[in-house]
């Protein structure tokens, strides 16, 4: 029998070949495309440690952690055996063990840091060591970080275990001269656990409380007694009181307003920024100009390398002979330095501190002042020292905007466009306002995606605002303010506050008229993590690239748009303790069962839902809704869907028969206290009991589902899972809406109060 050889044949080498050929050429094309990018392969290392931090973040129990790094090392392992030959293997390998070591990094720290916090909250009298203190002017407060020495007894018997470091607030009237780092108070306060995420999105302060290892906040119920006075001596206390000097020293020259902006940008105390200010910075996209960062850092060491080398070339002889640039950046680097003790070393302007000395350090070795690998190793370095930086929102808007100035400047054709070059003045003014007006767009756009995903809203104009702030800030208020703090010294500084207070009245006037500008905000209530993850893939796929393969990151990106754009948001919100309730129209209005609900819940629920929190009404006015002192009952058309809602808004007892028919003719029900089991309502009773395991929620009605805050927390160790309920509770207390219980809508009774 012949067998056959044909094309077609089964046996055929053609066919079985084909896949092994078109492989080969796939992989032959890939290592082309790596050879030409090879310069750039480097930057992708801090990237592959964000990305291992990341998703310990993200992924929810030690088992999904175990899985991740064994993933990594699967891949890991066989590219550097069998990658040896080419860049694919190689290239593959470190980034999986980058991922891995950022992933371990950061699970070492959790598990290292000590912020076990108290079980329950508790009113407590005790005597603790003062570590830091951080006045609040606008609020007519003090912030107080302590070390609890002593506890009183509780009264209800036994002893009161306090965590190893609380936040005390504590009201100006209560508060007595002498409080610094290292004195010793005694002081009566109420205190509760670092509060978790109200609400699924929210704020989450319990994450940042257990790295900081804060286990406890509170305020005073009484005012604190001094029981020893701050040591003497020490550079660190020397360093925070002249923080605290320095800050009233700003405030005492300059009105309320100038004066509070003012300390921000000399001590990084923001504790003087009136809400409307801080509101008006945030809405105008001038906000970061209120953060000791990158900018600040840049402006104060920028103008000491100045004025260095001006001054040492007027000696000839040492210019001469002497490296000037190099001495010039070992000042900048020393006063940046000095600058970061003196606005408190937080972790954001250690962070600007570290890139600006790595700058500096390419400076001196004849290098480019900034490049794309100086910004990933200023990265790298935070991944391997601040690993938990990366999930805030500090770290990701710092680097995606000198990451996005840098990677637009490198390009080829921005380059040509804004060299220097021989050509009048008018010509030259254009070409530099268009640089800045394109740089702006481009870092606005690279901003849009974390500003939505941590805050829900996005800046408009910010980019314009910034044309004239950011100049403004750096060249006329920061060296005014500093000129004005070194006359101080000989009685001669009030010319220079004079100036500093006009450049900051036009500093606010311009951030109020950005910030009320029709449209100057946009809110966007939802976006998933899946979305900005794929968003911020493709922004780095398309600054780390160089060849025209840098455009499939557009890919990413506009999947992560789409699916932001498609999401839709949650119809009621409930938060953890119960106490208040949020329920989204179909016309985006937001109402709260609450008419007493303070600022920061309206504000914080109100854009979860895609409103300003001004905007919010009470439940007691939405159509359909039916309010009594106790409790309301509201009916939601969602599609061809009727649900009837009940909750509870008082801690008074309802009478049994009124309560039992209208649990049973409500779909939900949400509670701040426990209800009975004789309450069913027909698909979720969200009380007490629940909450207590579950924390807040969100619920969606058009396609029916739950989102629990313990179930985004997963297993991490601020997580609720010492609570009552374990977090996957939630799926046994409520079940699938279905046909027979929409016809059942129809059919029953509605309960009135």
């Amino acid at each position: 029998m012949t067998r056959q050889t044909g094309a077609g044949a089964p046996g055929s080498p053609r066919v079985a070949g084909a896949p092994a050929r078109l492989a080969a050429r796939f992989s032959a094309r890939l290592e082309k495309w790596l050879e030409a990018e090879r310069t750039q392969l480097p930057l992708w290392l801090p990237v592959g440690g964000v990305a291992g931090v990341a998703a310990w973040f993200w992924l929810p129990a030690p088992a999904a952690w175990q899985g991740f790094l064994l993933l990594a090392a699967a891949l890991a392992l066989p590219g550097l055996v069998f990658g040896r030959g080419g860049r694919i293997g190689r290239a593959v390998a470190l980034f999986a063990l980058a991922a891995a070591i950022g992933c371990g990094l950061i699970w070492w720290k959790a598990a290292r840091a000590d912020g076990a916090a108290l079980p329950h909250a508790v009113v407590a009298a005790f005597t603790a060591r003062i570590d830091r203190v951080e006045p609040l002017p606008a609020r007519a407060s003090v912030r107080l970080t302590l070390h609890p020495l002593m506890v009183a007894p509780d009264p209800r018997g036994g002893a009161i275990a306090l965590p190893g470091r609380i936040r005390l607030t504590v009201p100006l009237e209560d508060a007595v001269a002498g409080l610094a780092p290292g004195a010793t108070l005694a002081a009566r306060a109420r205190l509760v656990p670092p509060p978790s995420a109200a609400v699924p999105g929210a704020y989450d302060y319990a994450a940042v409380a257990w790295f900081a290892g804060i286990g406890a906040t509170g305020k005073a119920l009484a005012p604190v007694r001094l029981i020893a006075p701050a040591p003497a001596g020490g550079p660190s206390l020397w360093l925070a009181d002249a923080r605290i000097a320095l800050t009233a020293h700003i405030l005492s020259e300059l009105p309320p307003g100038e004066g509070g902006v003012a300390a921000a940008l000399a001590t990084g105390d923001m504790g003087a920024v009136t809400q409307d200010d801080n509101n008006a910075f945030r809405n105008s996209g001038l906000a970061h100009l209120l953060s000791v960062s990158g900018l600040h850092l840049t402006a104060a060491v920028g103008a000491t390398m100045v004025l260095a080398l001006r001054l040492l070339a007027l000696w000839p002889r040492l210019a001469l002979r002497a490296p000037l640039l190099l001495i010039a950046a070992g000042c900048g680097g020393v006063v940046g330095i000095a600058y970061t003790l003196l606005t408190g070393a937080e972790v954001p302007t250690v962070r600007s501190l570290v890139a600006a000395l790595v700058v500096l350090a390419g400076i001196a070795l004849g290098r480019e002042a900034m490049t794309l690998r100086l910004v990933a190793t200023g990265a790298l370095v935070c991944v391997l020292f601040w690993p938990e930086s990366v999930a805030g929102p500090s770290f990701q808007l710092s680097f995606a905007a000198i990451l996005s100035i840098v990677a637009l400047h490198e390009l080829p054709w921005t380059r040509r466009m804004f060299e220097k070059r021989e050509e009048g003045h008018v010509r030259r003014l254009l070409r530099e306002v268009a640089a800045l007006l394109l740089t702006g767009l481009v870092v606005e756009a690279a901003l849009a995606p974390i500003a939505i995903f941590h805050f829900h809203r996005a800046g408009l104009y910010g980019a314009a605002a910034n044309i004239v702030a950011i100049p403004l800030t750096t060249f006329v208020i920061m060296p005014a303010e500093a000129l004005a703090l070194l006359f101080d010294s000989v009685g001669l500084g009030a010319a220079f506050w004079w100036v500093t207070g006009r450049a900051l009245a036009l500093l606010l006037a311009i951030a109020h008229h950005v910030g009320s500008l029709p449209g100057a905000v946009t809110f966007v209530p939802t976006m998933s993590r899946l979305a900005f993850a794929s968003i911020m893939a493709g922004g780095l796929w398309l600054a780390l690239w160089r060849t025209r393969a840098r455009l499939f990151g557009l890919l990413p990106v506009a999947i992560g748009l789409v699916m932001t754009l498609a999401a839709h948001p949650a119809d009621i919100f409930v938060t953890g303790d119960g106490r208040h309730l949020a329920v989204r129209a179909p016309d985006g209005q937001v109402a709260l069962l609450r008419q007493r609900t303070g600022d920061y819940m309206r504000d914080t629920l109100s854009e979860l839902s895609g409103r300003e929190g001004d905007e919010a009404i009470a439940l007691d006015d939405l159509p359909g809704a039916r309010c009594g002192p106790d409790s309301c009952a509201a009916t939601l058309v969602r599609g061809d869907r009727i649900w009837h809602l009940l909750a509870t808004r008082s801690p008074y007892r309802i009478d049994r028969p009124a309560m039992e028919q209208a649990c049973a003719a409500a779909d939900i029900v949400a509670s701040d206290r426990r209800l009975p089991g004789w309450c069913r309502p027909r698909w979720l009773k969200a009380d007490a009991a629940l909450l207590a395991g579950t924390g807040g929620l969100a619920i969606s009605l058009v396609r029916p589902a739950v989102v629990t805050v313990a179930a985004m927390q997963g297993q991490h160790p601020w997580a609720l899972h010492a609570a009552a309920r374990p977090a996957g509770a939630i799926h046994g207390s409520y079940r699938r809406f279905s046909q027979a219980d929409e016809a059942r809508h129809h059919s029953r009774n509605r309960w009135r109060d």
